[in-house]
């Protein structure tokens, strides 16, 4: 029987994935669950598992391009399972290992002791290292890890030769002055995608943002004050994230339509709060979404944070992880950006900026004093949102943090 894989669904508004790396050849026999290759998007790179066993037929070359949905490969479940006794195990590799030490240990008459034996067993040590023990020596664990180390100075000394060999033929190659060099590397096709989907983003918007500033020193006094106890009792630490994720929740509720999304000519409003948090990665941006934050506690934002960045940095995002939200947050403030202008995630309507803290003079009842301020962004979809009510919003986000009370009294 002939089972088809098809290009993952990978969240809403994506509507094609690249194949990134297969893991198996064409032709080999896969087992059920077995990881068969990567997909990316402008939101993540996904693992495919096969569903079935058998032996694998493969449709779309690495680095094309497909809409979701299309058949990626097919899976044979009537083909025969190959025998295993085409590769060499694991065993039988450290058995061989140990037939070489004894027998190399036997031609030279060493005399190994048992630690020192286990630890050959366990390295792999090359039979002409073994050679190089005297007939009348002991073999024992602190010679072995000397024999060790010197190999691996030995190894070191030759690949710094080797650099310095391969520095000297470039400068000589190198004309004198000073050099007008150019590297082209061509873009990943996560970042491609990512390209794509951020100029569809501004081009399908009305988009305008508005901006205001956030005095962060009731929240920055708040923490001080109670952090230690708050991780001692939460098992979670208290950051700045969870509290303007809540106050973005309660906000929302407000001012429905900046949580709302155009379909058509229809909008869509919704009566729940899905917020997608940005996370920088080593293979760039995803956006995790945290569900239903209008019911959770700050410390249950808080785990939702951290497990969602962590999953993400390790490539283990799931896609119902990565599906829907209704609104995004965005912090460049980590980066150290004092301010930008957020590009909106369709099919969303609006995204906060938060931006670094810094500290400023402001003037407060007549007097200029400092204190550590944060400019906060608004980008949103003039088609829905107009500048009234995004001005109001985003000065309810900055009351909310500004006087934190408010978001454990509800008002």
């Amino acid at each position: 029987m002939r089972i088809e894989i098809k290009a993952p669904e990978v969240g809403e508004s994506i509507n094609e994935v690249t194949i990134g790396k297969w893991l198996k050849k064409d032709g080999d026999f896969v087992e059920q669950d077995e990881i068969i290759c990567e997909v990316e998007s402008e939101k993540a790179t996904l693992e495919v598992v096969s569903e079935n066993s058998g032996q694998i037929k493969i449709l779309v070359k690495e680095g094309e391009t497909v809409p979701i949905g299309t058949p990626i490969a097919t899976i044979e479940t009537d083909a025969a399972r190959p025998q295993k006794d085409s590769k060499v195990s694991d065993e039988s590799v450290v058995e061989k290992t140990v037939d070489i030490a004894t027998k190399t240990a036997e031609e030279h008459k060493l005399k190994i002791t048992p630690v020192a034996r286990k630890i050959i067993q366990e390295k792999k040590i090359d039979e002409k290292l073994l050679a190089r023990f005297s007939a009348d020596e002991r073999i024992t664990k602190a010679r072995l890890e000397e024999l060790l180390k010197d190999q691996q100075n030995d190894a070191l000394a030759a690949q710094a030769a080797e650099f310095k060999e391969d520095e000297e033929r470039t400068k000589s190659a190198q004309p004198s002055g000073i050099g007008r060099k150019e590297r082209r590397e061509r873009m990943s096709t996560l970042r491609q995608t990512i390209a794509r989907h951020l100029v569809q983003a501004k081009q399908s918007t009305a988009m305008l943002t508005t901006f205001n500033e956030v005095d962060m020193s009731e929240i920055i006094k708040l923490r001080q004050e109670y952090k230690e106890e708050f991780l001692q009792k939460k098992g979670v630490k208290l950051g700045f994230m969870s509290f303007f994720i809540k106050a973005t929740a309660q906000a929302l509720q407000e001012f429905p339509v900046v949580n709302a999304r155009i379909d058509g000519e229809d909008i869509v409003y919704h009566e729940y709060v899905d917020i997608g948090v940005a996370v920088s990665t080593d293979r760039g941006l995803v956006v995790p979404v945290i569900r239903d934050v209008q019911n959770l506690s700050l410390a249950e934002i808080e785990r939702e944070v951290a497990r969602l960045a962590a999953a993400a940095r390790d490539k283990k995002l799931s896609i119902e992880e990565l599906k829907g939200g209704t609104f995004s947050i965005t912090n460049g403030g980590v980066f150290g950006s004092l301010l930008s202008t957020p590009i909106i995630n369709i099919p969303q309507t609006a995204i906060l900026g938060m931006h670094n803290i810094q500290e400023r003079p402001v003037a407060i009842e007549g007097q200029v004093v400092i204190r550590p301020m944060m400019y906060l962004a608004l980008s949103y979809d003039h088609r829905v949102i107009d500048g009234k009510e995004s001005v109001q919003f985003l000065v309810r986000v900055k009351e909310l943090i500004e006087r934190p009370i408010r978001l454990l009294l509800d008002v």
